[in-house]
């Protein structure tokens, strides 16, 4: 018996804590500024009157099914007879952000209910600054550990920052977020900053460092902000394989180019059986020119060749590329050939194999078979091994003599 009246007065104390409670809809509302959104506060019974106090709003709202006196402002619910005290604002302003108060008359007394309303604010653009400095005219030199810090000031909530290099995510070393709040104007603002590091490279040279920032505003007209930093690195020339020019023609002149890679920009010199040629040089039937600017770091290095002879397509020709920051030898051959020597087998080639091998085996095959059989030229008379009764007839064949 006692425990079906404990039971009884827990049901009776919960139904009674369930008619106290107000709840509301939604908890926290993130909106954009000039949204419309609708605050809804419930309770379980009738109420007498439903009043609302907004951040930013100079006036109490008494709100009602029946009637509203603020523009931009009605009654949100099922009526105050079915507990429901709501609002419903047009357009949301930055000034509404804080907690929207609902207080609902009951039987003599009021009870409250809050709901936390954040308006998103825009953050400022997006600022990169840099932790590791250039030289004067702006370079790193390679090898150097660059970093740079990115700021995204004045967001509300905080935005969020990813690293991009060249439009895709940089695969770099990055710090966790940080998040500076201040406040400006009575409005609390979240500044968000990140770092990035790395070693430089020489295919860092010339790339795009962004930073986007993302945040509760961006919308399809209205996208994420972004800063962006071009990297500038010096390095050596760089190594490549052996290089190798065909189609040249005999008894013409040959243009040898070859493609390099440096920063700054390189000097350079052939070397052909001893004889060094400097860039802007002739040299008996060798000319090297100055190398030519292609963009991205980039430098065409050419050699003319006057009246091209066979034998001069069996030298190998040795260019030095060097700038202050080291140097770097390439070799380079050239032919009369239309095109290079084939790597692999072509299609006939594959096939003459194929038959070759298939013919030896059948060669081989046969073979075997005539010798087991006695056939062909293995078909000579068998010789066939005296037996011991071929011998005993033998021996008394000579003994009648």
């Amino acid at each position: 018996m006692s425990r079906i009246v404990f039971i009884c007065l827990a049901a009776i104390l919960t139904d009674a804590l369930t008619w106290a409670q107000v709840n509301v809809e939604p908890n926290t509302a993130l909106l954009n500024q000039g949204d419309r959104t609708e605050l809804l506060c419930r309770y379980g019974r009738a109420i007498n009157y439903c009043r609302i106090e907004i951040p930013g709003e100079p006036k109490v709202l008494n709100l009602s099914p029946e009637w509203s006196k603020t523009p931009g402002f009605a009654y949100f619910g099922g009526g105050l007879t079915a507990g429901h005290c709501g609002v419903s604002i047009e357009r949301v302003k930055a000034s509404n952000n804080g907690q929207v108060k609902c207080s609902l008359g009951v039987e003599g007394e009021e009870l409250e209910g809050v709901i936390d309303l954040v308006v998103a604010m825009r953050p400022e653009q997006p600022i990169i600054e840099l932790l590791s400095k250039p030289n004067r005219e702006g370079y790193f030199n390679e090898g150097t550990e660059f970093n740079a810090r990115c700021s995204v000031s004045k967001g509300r909530p905080p935005a969020n920052i990813t690293w991009y290099i060249d439009n895709m995510p940089a695969n770099k070393r990055t710090t966790p977020l940080e998040y500076l709040t201040t406040t400006d104007n009575n409005v609390e603002l979240t500044t968000t900053v990140g770092e990035i590091q790395w070693h430089l490279s020489a295919e860092d040279s010339n790339r795009k460092l962004v930073c986007r920032s993302h945040h509760q505003t961006d919308r399809e007209s209205l996208p994420p902000q972004e800063a962006a930093y071009i990297i500038n690195v010096r390095y050596a020339p760089v190594h490549q394989p052996d290089a190798a020019v065909y189609g040249l023609y005999l008894e013409h002149t040959a243009i040898v180019n070859i493609t390099i890679r440096a920063s700054p920009q390189p000097k350079i010199e052939w070397s052909i059986d001893g004889a060094v040629v400097g860039q802007g040089r002739t040299d008996g039937r060798y000319s090297a020119y100055e190398p030519q600017y292609l963009g991205n770091d980039e430098y065409n290095v050419t050699l003319a060749i006057a009246g091209l002879t066979l034998e001069d397509t069996t030298k190998i020709y040795n260019l030095r590329a060097s700038n202050e920051l080291g140097l770097t030898d390439y070799k380079v051959r050239i032919s009369s050939s239309s095109k290079p020597p084939s790597s692999s087998l072509d299609v006939a080639a594959i096939v003459g194999i194929v038959v070759a091998v298939a013919v030896l085996v059948l060669v081989v095959l046969l073979i075997v078979f005539a010798r087991a059989t006695g056939r062909w030229c293995f078909g000579g008379k068998s010789i066939k091994t005296p037996t011991n009764e071929t011998k005993t007839n033998n021996s008394s064949m000579l003994n009648l003599y």
